[in-house]
């Protein structure tokens, strides 16, 4: 009897063993293969990064070199503060750069961490190289053709970077700085900056120039919010109604999207009383904003409709064929 229990306590004990065993190599697998997939994931980010950064280098580079250099033409922030003193003092744009940049990298990596300094330092240099470097072709003489594609090019290089986790012009680094320091927003403190750079442009360069310049910098920047942004642009809408089940299934099936459900409280009446409504949160593209609004209008046209715009999305069936009946 003992020799029997001796056994059988042999065996539980044995089994445990082999359980704790397999459940440490299903672990260890499962921690390997996160390891491997985090690995993958910031690994493809490090090469998207740096081919993104990569190409804003060059697109910035080309508009500098190839259009506005040569002409004196500058832009607003740190890249037309570089531009003035190279056109007023001779010295290679490619060493301003580097050396105006200096502190807006120390600004960075106290404002937004070491990964981001690390990558504006790899970009601004790899600016600087590409301009004392690369031999980049007079494209035209034309002013009005150098203002306008030396500013695409200059804000597509520029959004490039940025797209890339970078920065190959420290204005907004510095304007985030100080709007942190003032009660002052960070389009306030670029608007004073600019004026800056380009009142100063008017009065040691030329106001024809300045006036050029100005052109240079709005194409510049509405080329840059083209490039950060993307071309599509992304409506968020939240819609209160009685009639929920009908408008779930047009939002799924009509304009084949995702839906989030809100439970939430609707306020009414003189003394603000409330009630239990269900709220419809979801996002469609700038052009489907009639389509919405019509099939709304078809189911009900008393709905409550709030649209806003949404600056970036991430999964969900956004990007995704819309289904058709």
């Amino acid at each position: 009897m003992a020799f029997k229990l001796k056994t059988f306590i042999q065996k539980i004990i044995y089994q445990f063993r082999l359980d704790l065993f397999a459940e440490q190599i299903s672990q260890s697998r499962y921690t390997k293969a996160k390891l491997f997939r985090i690995r993958k994931i910031i690994l493809k980010n490090f090469f998207k990064d740096f081919l993104l950064i990569t190409a804003g280098i060059f697109a910035a580079g080309f508009g500098l070199k190839g259009f506005l250099l040569a002409n004196q033409f500058i832009d607003g922030g740190v890249t037309g503060i570089s531009l003035l003193i190279t056109s007023l003092s001779g010295v290679p744009l490619w060493q301003i750069i580097l050396l105006v940049n200096i502190p807006f990298i120390f600004l960075g990596y106290q404002i937004m961490g070491l990964p981001f300094a690390a990558k504006s330092t790899m970009a601004i240099t790899g600016l600087s190289l590409c301009l004392a470097l690369v031999n980049f072709p007079m494209v035209t003489n034309e002013k009005v053709l150098i203002a306008v594609f030396g500013g695409i090019f200059l804000g597509a290089g520029i959004g490039l970077a940025i797209r890339g986790g970078s920065v190959i012009d420290g204005t907004e680094v510095l304007a985030i700085y100080l709007s942190r320091k003032a009660s002052i927003t960070i389009g306030d403190i670029v608007l004073a900056i600019n004026c800056i750079i380009f009142s100063l442009a008017a009065y040691l360069l030329s106001v024809e120039t300045a006036l050029y310049s100005i052109i240079t910098y709005m194409v510049a920047s509405r080329m840059l919010d083209f490039v950060v942004e993307g071309i599509e642009e992304y409506i968020g809408v939240t819609i209160i109604t009685s009639h929920r089940q009908e408008m779930l299934e047009m939002i799924t099936r009509i304009m084949g999207r995702g839906v989030t459900v809100y439970e939430g409280k609707s306020g009414y009446g003189k003394r603000g009383g409330t009630r239990e409504v269900e709220i419809i949160y979801t996002v469609i593209t700038r052009l489907e904003i009639g389509k919405l609004k019509t099939e709304i209008e078809k189911i009900a046209p008393e709905a409550f409709v709030v649209m806003n715009p949404v600056k970036e999305i991430k999964g969900g069936l956004i990007k995704k064929r819309p289904f058709t009946l």
